[in-house]
């Protein structure tokens, strides 16, 4: 678990825990995600990053939620990381952005469809800050090697990948748990597990969900060995303004992770 900023337990062989909204809908809403899911880190002894979206670029509709205004959202996630004493992370879909969102950030990540975009890859990097770069949907693994060099050769080592499900027909995506121990060659790899259960390209220009199997997703990523896993979660999925179809619901969160951790023991015993 390297490159991880001011984890703490990182000592205890648990996974690392990425987990947040999809995205900044207010400071009252992000702040009882984060301070739920530090209580239950802590407890369970599970390094933990909050993320949140402070924009949604990549939206299938023109009336699709995208965020509350970009300076607002970014103060939001910077008073997760002040107040609480947890690094954060968010999403950047430009070169311009990456400057301005690592003043609050400590992790930059790199959102699927644009993993292969040269410029942005290159731009985060010189940050100095992490960057995580979610696997394409359509690349196999190996492919992701020359990502992780892009950022490495522009003289940042602090680099992770994330496995987000491979598009399978026209609305579908499945999980090949071999990409994680190829991603593992790499850089630290983490399973994004909610993302990997959306079902796009809907007709109602909606993308659909299959929370059901979050925790048959999660409970093979662990047992494979993963770094981290990714969950967004909500107290409320169904009214979230953003990928709710496929959230974990806020209150079922510490049960999942208790199996996790359990697995993990087992594992490493």
């Amino acid at each position: 678990m390297n490159n991880i900023p001011n984890l703490k337990h990182t000592d205890s062989g648990n996974f690392f825990l990425i987990a947040g909204p999809c995205a900044v809908e207010s400071e009252e809403n992000v702040f009882e995600i984060a301070c739920t899911i530090k209580a239950i880190a802590e407890r369970l002894e599970i390094p933990y990053i909050f993320k949140a979206s402070y924009r949604k670029a990549n939206r299938s509709r023109l009336d699709s939620f995208t965020g509350i205004g970009d300076e607002k959202a970014l103060n939001i996630i910077k008073s997760v990381k002040d107040r609480l004493g947890l690094p954060v992370l968010t999403d950047v879909h430009t070169a311009e952005e990456c400057m301005m969102a690592a003043k609050y950030v400590d992790v930059l990540q790199i959102p699927a469809f644009l993993c292969r975009q040269t410029d942005l890859l290159v731009a985060a990097a010189k940050t100095g800050k992490v960057v995580n770069i979610k696997k394409g949907q359509f690349l196999g693994p190996e492919s992701m090697q020359f990502a992780v060099n892009k950022v490495k050769e522009s003289g940042n080592e602090k680099v992770w990948l994330t496995e987000r499900g491979t598009t399978f027909g026209y609305q579908d995506l499945v999980v090949d748990y071999r990409s994680i121990p190829v991603m593992q060659q790499y850089a630290p790899t983490v399973l994004d597990i909610t993302h990997s259960l959306q079902q796009p390209n809907q007709t109602s220009g909606v993308t659909g969900g299959k929370p059901e199997l979050i925790e048959t997703i999660a409970k093979a990523g662990i047992a494979v060995g993963v770094d981290g896993i990714f969950i967004e979660t909500h107290p409320d999925p169904a009214n979230a303004k953003s990928d709710g179809a496929n959230m974990l619901r806020l209150d079922l969160l510490e049960d999942l992770l208790v199996k996790l951790v359990k697995i993990r023991k087992a594992i490493n015993a």
